[in-house]
């Protein structure tokens, strides 16, 4: 047991110091915010005030049609999905973001799961299951595709959002 506890502690060290993120709150049910949302870019990046420091956040697990990607038309149902996140995060929104195991993607956005903190509402979740967004699974960011697989398939059944609006 002694041996065990230097090496819990290094743990508990390296996993705190690896995320300025911090992970789900201890207390079940209530989120903290650790954010606060400045705008929203398109239908699955914002813009957060994170410690101070504003940030671009691309939400894990889903994927909305593009409305500013560079050298790319604007795709069906793009500004839908871009005015749904909207209606959903107002600027000054109070947001919980979570991690998953890579921290940041390829252009330099932080990777999170982003819930509104007023509801507790899962936004990346809320977003797909609206049918407004597609799935996006990249490994290693894994933790709730098994959620968005079935959102995103009852949304294709309801023939909801981009599913109803969008051929292919």
């Amino acid at each position: 047991m002694r041996r065990l506890v230097p090496f819990l502690l290094l743990l508990a060290a390296c996993s705190h110091a690896a995320s300025s993120v911090p992970g789900p709150t201890s207390q079940p049910g209530v989120l903290q915010p650790n954010a606060t949302l400045e705008r929203v870019v398109d239908g699955d990046t914002i813009i957060v005030t994170l410690e101070g420091t504003k940030e671009k956040v691309r939400l894990i697990g889903i994927d909305t049609p593009e409305t500013k990607k560079p050298d790319t038309p604007v795709q069906c149902f793009g500004p839908e999905a871009s005015a749904f996140t909207t209606s959903l995060l107002p600027q000054g929104t109070p947001l919980h973001l979570e991690r998953d195991v890579e921290a940041r993607d390829k252009y330099g956005r932080l990777l999170a799961y982003v819930y509104r903190v007023g509801d507790g509402m899962f936004v990346n979740l809320e977003i797909v299951a609206s049918g407004y967004a597609r799935l996006l699974t990249i490994p290693p960011n894994v933790a709730h595709s098994a959620d968005f697989v079935t959102a995103a398939r009852a949304a294709e059944r309801q023939n909801i959002g981009l599913w109803a609006g969008c051929s292919g």
